[in-house]
């Protein structure tokens, strides 16, 4: 899931970025660290070992004199871990610190400079050496000067110092990616607005989605409206197409019918009712296409809504004029305030389907009811007719089903029924009616459950 969503793909990536630039600067901030401690460690060494030498004097036997000490008091301690050491060719003088103990002379040692390098040193410790080689006096040999300070204190500084910046760094690691998660939340927020803006496109054809605020959002919103431009005009053009097939049809269908009746007039009555079944099939292919070119303008008509009662009503006064319509007692229990989303001839079209079918096996009785509620609206067609089996209903309500298709005889009234439904976002379920017959039910947004009026 968080692979698929570009919200975490940004999240993840800017906190992903910022922890490796964190740790880089964990790393170089560390090491500049322990170089300044070098530094000032080399800068005290420095001054102390110029003090040194400036106390420094020759015996005439060439032995190395002290006037004054360094007042370091690790200096007077055994062991201290700071220490100093003259080397002369007839004697060396050191430090008290230094005990027993003395630090390693070189032979390359740098007369021009001082020379900083690690060893290690006395008692084992690991110490930093500052050393110079010192011409005193002209007419003596050329002496050392060592300075040595253990290390150990400074490696103690860095991992402390190393320690508090990593907690520092977590914590700001954590407000960076809030703000990370501000961001990209901020930066997403056109894009849950587009949302919106597609569900109402999704709801009427005729909607386009508004100019964006943004100029990388224009793009995408120019290109759905070309789309859905694209998507209104090849429906338009299906609707064309399916309404000339249908009329381009007629004339070879009432030809076909001359050719029937010339037929069943000269006795030859199995090739007319073969005739009249091909006419009977084309125009029920002819009829569905239509009601599926119907379907699909409901599908994409949006923002009209209709009262369902008159709509029952007027379709009630037609069936009540037809001959079979004229011996059903009709009964119509919907409250006369019920409306409902749906554009009112898509409305006729879906109730007048499940109406004329109802008729046609009625026995004496039709009931309409309606109800809704909160978000839901539910409308019930019954009968007191035959009703249709568990197996049949079905076969009906599958994709692409028709009782007609199975030799029923019903069912084409029922397949655009449920295409209108499901077109106008309803859903459509059969069952049997309390008259005895059947009960299509339709729900939007609800359950489709006339037990429950």
């Amino acid at each position: 899931m968080i692979a698929r969503s570009l919200r975490w793909r940004l999240l993840l990536g800017a906190m992903a970025a910022i922890l490796a630039a964190l740790a880089a600067a964990w790393f170089f901030m560390t090491l500049l660290f322990e170089r300044h401690l070098e530094r000032r460690l080399q800068a005290e060494m420095t001054r102390d070992a110029l003090g040194l030498v400036a106390a420094l004097s020759l015996a005439a036997d060439g032995r190395p004199l002290l006037d004054a000490e360094p007042g370091d008091p690790r200096l007077q301690q055994p062991a201290g871990g700071y220490y100093w050491q003259v080397t002369a060719p007839v004697a060396a003088l050191q430090s008290r610190s230094l005990w027993d103990a003395a630090l390693p002379v070189p032979a390359d040692v740098p007369a021009g400079s001082w020379r900083m390098r690690n060893a290690t040193g006395p008692f084992r410790q690991p110490v930093s050496i500052l050393e110079r080689s010192l011409l005193v006096e002209a007419d003596h040999a050329p002496v050392m000067v060592q300075l040595a300070q253990d290390t150990r204190p400074l490696a103690t500084a860095r991992a402390e110092f190393g320690r508090e910046l990593a907690v520092f760094l977590a914590v700001l690691w954590v407000v960076l990616s809030l703000a990370a998660w501000l961001q990209v939340s901020l930066g997403l927020r056109p894009l849950r607005k587009i949302r919106g803006d597609l569900a109402r496109l999704q709801q009427s054809a005729s909607t386009r989605l508004p100019t964006a605020s943004l100029r990388e959002i224009q793009p995408l919103s120019d290109a759905i409206n070309a789309l859905a431009d694209a998507r209104e005009r090849d429906l338009e053009i299906a609707r064309r197409r399916a309404a000339d097939l249908a009329h381009g049809l007629k004339t070879p269908l009432a030809a076909m019918a001359a050719q029937s009746r010339r037929a069943r007039e000269s006795g030859a009555e199995p090739a007319a009712d073969g005739i009249d079944r091909a006419i009977a099939a084309i125009g029920a292919t002819i009829d569905a296409e239509l009601a599926r070119a119907r379907i699909a303008a409901a599908g994409h008509a949006g923002g009209a809504s209709a009262r369902v009662r008159p709509v029952v009503e007027q379709l009630v006064l037609v069936l009540e004029h037809t001959e079979k319509g004229g011996g059903i007692a009709f009964t119509v229990d919907v409250p006369a305030n019920l409306e409902l989303a749906v554009p009112p001839e898509t409305l006729s079209e879906l109730l007048g389907a499940l109406l004329e079918n109802a008729v046609k096996y009625a026995r004496r009785q039709v009931r309409v009811a309606g109800a809704a509620g909160p978000g839901w609206t539910r409308l019930c067609v019954e009968d007191d007719g035959p009703g249709i089996a568990s197996d049949h209903a079905r076969r009906a309500l599958m994709r692409g089903g028709r009782l007609d298709e199975a030799g029923e005889g019903t069912g084409l009234g029922l397949a655009i029924a449920r295409e209108l439904a499901d077109a106008t976002r309803g859903s459509l379920t059969l069952g049997e009616a309390s008259l005895g017959g059947l009960q299509v039910g339709l729900a939007w947004s609800g359950t489709p459950d006339c037990r429950r009026d």
